[in-house]
């Protein structure tokens, strides 16, 4: 009985005055403009060394490809000397890689 009339009458704590204080008035939101501030991204060199580091990479990368290529052909010669039928395709070339299946 006693929790059903603690949950039904309000609590026995004291109770706040409400606030006299003054609430000052809102300021307006003013945008900062962003030609007021100095340039904060990357400098001239640092771009050219992106773009130089990028040119590099790409340039790795041409010749990797092209010792693959060089590899393919080495082999595909090697498997010929001895016999054997290598599927060695390229871009442009007459037959793909499937027209060298022999049945079995």
């Amino acid at each position: 009985m006693r929790t059903l009339l603690a949950l039904t009458l309000p609590g026995r704590g004291k109770r706040r005055k409400p606030s006299t204080a003054p609430v000052p008035a809102p300021q307006p939101v003013v945008p900062v403009s962003p030609w007021s501030r100095p340039w904060t991204f990357l400098s001239k060199e640092d771009a050219a060394e992106i773009f130089r580091l990028q040119a590099d990479r790409h340039a790795q990368a041409e010749s990797a490809w092209e010792l693959r290529l060089q590899w393919e052909r080495r082999r595909a010669a090697a498997l010929a000397a001895e016999g054997v039928d290598h599927p060695y395709t390229y871009e442009g070339a007459p037959f793909d890689a499937a027209s060298f299946r022999t049945p079995a």
